[in-house]
């Protein structure tokens, strides 16, 4: 069933709707989000927590990532009994430092497709409907975001991809956390504004969009959102 096929217009739902709406239609089976434990897929597994507690929550595990950010997903797993899944790729971090060197300094989307890209493409085969936290304020490459896509995986496999938060700007996500008591990750208050891989991750300059710390500012994907197809 194609997102127009459903009769509904999900871009006039607003997010806690659109939840609720794609759970009646999915009748909560093959449901899962892809966080990175930012404050925007928080948000978003807040949302779907009241509808569907145990949601499974896929996790980029590539050991790259800030010490803070594993001990605020760990935090949030006990507190929030959290469905985790940890996408891992297919060799470790030092097989891999061994294999390619640094890679993520020579070749940063050859890094992100071997330990982040790939993991998640795999990770996602059972499921047929994907929440993100994706926002169109975030960057350049999501001002054209869709709250609800039909996405191919690399297999061929067809599902939807639904960006809750599409047409929320940050104080907007600022004020559900605050208003739901969802805990901040301590990184934010050091000025970061988008947090991916430590080493691939830098404070913006002020005024800058929220991912142009990312990458050096080399690029703006690592690739999740665009190794998938639109169909």
């Amino acid at each position: 069933m194609s997102v127009l096929e459903a009769g509904v217009d999900y871009e006039a739902l607003t997010a806690e709707a659109l939840v609720a709406q794609v759970l009646r239609d999915s009748a909560g089976r093959n449901v899962c989000l892809t966080s990175s434990f930012q404050t925007e897929d928080m948000v978003v597994l807040h949302m779907l927590r009241e509808h569907l507690r145990d949601v499974p929550v896929i996790f980029l595990e590539t050991g790259y990532h800030f010490k803070e950010l594993i001990a605020y997903r760990d935090r949030m797993v006990a507190e929030w009994g959290l469905n985790l899944v940890n996408a891992m790729p297919l060799t470790t971090l030092e097989e891999h430092e061994a294999k390619f060197g640094l890679l993520h300094i020579v070749q940063p989307t050859q890094c992100c497709q071997i330990r982040k890209v790939e993991p998640l493409m795999r990770s996602l085969e059972p499921f047929d409907w994907w929440f993100t936290g994706l926002r169109r304020e975030q960057s350049p490459t999501r001002a054209g975001l869709k709250k609800v896509e039909d996405h191919k995986l690399p297999t061929g496999r067809h599902l939807k991809k639904v960006s809750v938060l599409a047409d929320w700007v940050w104080e907007d996500v600022l004020k559900y956390a605050e208003t739901h008591g969802i805990p901040e990750l301590e990184l934010y208050a050091r000025g970061y504004t988008s947090i991916g891989c430590e080493p691939c991750t830098a404070i913006p300059e002020a005024g800058a969009d929220a991912r142009s710390g990312r990458w050096g500012g080399k690029k703006l994907e690592c690739g999740i959102h665009t190794f998938s197809e639109k169909s």
